[in-house]
C-alpha cells in the first residue's frame, strides 16, 4: 500500500469518496480540502468567514493529530476563498493556528462545491 488513509472517527460521512488524509510510508500526509460541514453535507456557520475558518482549520488540526503529527508538521496550506473580502477574517484565525514558523500557502478566489462554504483548506505536513 502506497500510503494510509486517515479518516478521524469524529467526522462526518464524506460528502464523495475520498479520505480525510493520505499519509505515504515517508512520512508526507496530503490532507483533502476541509470544508465548514456538518452531518448530511450541511454547511455550518453560513455567512460567517471566520467562523468557517475555525471549523476548517480544527478539521486539518484533527486529520494532522490522527496522523500523528501537529499543525508545527504542516508545510503547506492551498486556500481557496469565495470572496477575497474574507481575507482578512480567513488571516486573524490563520494566524492563531501557525503561530510560530508559518506554512508556505497560497490563495485563490473560486467557487466552492456548496454555495454556503467560504473557505476551503488543504494542506500538507511532513511527520516525521
Amino acid at each position: 500500500m502506497p500510503f494510509e488513509a486517515i479518516n478521524p472517527s469524529a467526522f462526518p460521512t464524506p460528502i464523495a469518496p475520498y479520505s480525510a488524509g493520505a499519509k505515504t510510508k515517508d512520512g508526507t500526509l496530503y490532507v483533502s480540502g476541509m470544508l465548514a460541514l456538518g452531518e448530511g453535507g450541511a454547511v455550518l456557520h453560513v455567512g460567517d468567514a471566520a467562523a468557517q475558518t475555525r471549523h476548517v482549520l480544527d478539521a486539518v488540526k484533527i486529520t494532522v493529530e490522527a496522523a500523528g503529527g501537529t499543525m508545527a508538521d504542516v508545510v503547506m496550506n492551498h486556500i481557496f476563498l469565495k470572496d477575497l473580502a474574507d481575507y482578512a477574517a480567513f488571516n486573524a484565525v490563520y494566524a492563531e493556528y501557525f503561530p510560530g514558523d508559518k506554512p508556505a500557502r497560497y490563495c485563490l478566489r473560486c467557487d466552492l462545491v456548496k454555495p454556503d462554504c467560504l473557505v476551503e483548506v488543504a494542506s500538507v505536513a511532513h511527520i516525521a
